[in-house]
C-alpha cells in the first residue's frame, strides 16, 4: 500500500489520476441531468474556462443537445458545476466495412429459359435486363 501511495505521490500520475477523478464525476453529472434518450448517443469532457466540451456521435444529436444548452447549463450549475457554456463536439467515428454481398447464380435452366424469353422481348429494357440476368450461371 506504501507503494501504491507513493507511486500516486508522483506528481504526474496525481495530476492525472485527479484528471480521471474529475472526468468521471462530471459525465456522472451529465449522465444525470441529460434526456434519456440522448445518453447512449453523448458524453461529457473537459471543463476548461468554465465550458463544458461534450463529445456527440453525429450531427442529429449536436442539433438536440443545442436546443436543449440553456436548460443544461441550469441543470449542470444547479448540480454545482461552474459552466457557463457548452461546447457540442461531433467526434466522427469510422464506419464497418460493409458486408460483401454474395453473388447470387441462376441454374442452367432458368437461364435458358430467360435467354428465350429476352429474345422475344429483344430491344426493350426488359429484354436487356432478362440478358443480363441469365448471364448469371
Amino acid at each position: 500500500m506504501q507503494l501504491i501511495n507513493a507511486i500516486l505521490k508522483n506528481s504526474a500520475l496525481s495530476k492525472m489520476a485527479e484528471k480521471a477523478k474529475d472526468l468521471t464525476s462530471i459525465q456522472k453529472i451529465w449522465n444525470e441531468i441529460v434526456p434519456t434518450q440522448l445518453k447512449p448517443y453523448s458524453q461529457a469532457g473537459n471543463i476548461e474556462h468554465k465550458r463544458l466540451t461534450v463529445h456527440v456521435e453525429n450531427g442529429a444529436i449536436a442539433a438536440k443537445i443545442k436546443l436543449l444548452l440553456p436548460s443544461l447549463i441550469t441543470k449542470l450549475q444547479k448540480q454545482g458545476v461552474e459552466v457557463t457554456s457548452i461546447r457540442v463536439q461531433v467526434d466522427v467515428q469510422s464506419k464497418q466495412d460493409k458486408a460483401v454481398k454474395p453473388s447470387r447464380h441462376i441454374s442452367e435452366n432458368a437461364s435458358t429459359s430467360l435467354q428465350s424469353l429476352a429474345k422475344q422481348l429483344e430491344g426493350s429494357e426488359l429484354g436487356d435486363v432478362l440478358t443480363r440476368l441469365s448471364k448469371r450461371t
